[in-house]
């Protein structure tokens, strides 16, 4: 049974870091490339960040460049979104995405809600 399961998403004032875990189960996941997406009330689900299967290459939205880090441990079958100086407009919903030739598997999401 093929599982994602995001955590670490939480409320933080603006400035403030965290980190989000999406922890793998069921499938190769050494194999499948790997993403983070965000979607925010009201609006469509966007990319944030995503990186390759042996994390050759990393790819990040222009909104999130130099403030957020996607990392990946093979050995373990977690995906990791460290977040710094995070802002308001960061606010969503955000959802681990794992993606091969075969298909491809969501969670069911974790909530980030940056407030002062």
């Amino acid at each position: 049974q093929v599982q994602l399961v995001e955590s670490g998403g939480g409320l933080v004032q603006p400035g403030g870091s965290l980190r989000l875990s999406c922890a793998a189960s069921g499938f190769t996941f050494s194999r499948y490339t790997m993403s983070w997406y965000r979607q925010a009330p009201g609006k469509e689900r966007e990319l944030v960040a995503r990186i390759t299967s042996t994390s050759g290459s990393r790819n990040y939205a222009d909104s999130v460049k130099g403030r957020f880090t996607i990392s990946r441990d093979n050995a373990k079958n977690i995906m990791y979104l460290q977040m710094n100086s995070l802002k308001p407009e960061d606010t969503a919903v955000y959802y681990c995405n794992a993606w091969f030739i075969l298909g491809d598997y969501w969670g069911q999401g974790t909530q980030v809600t940056v407030s002062s």
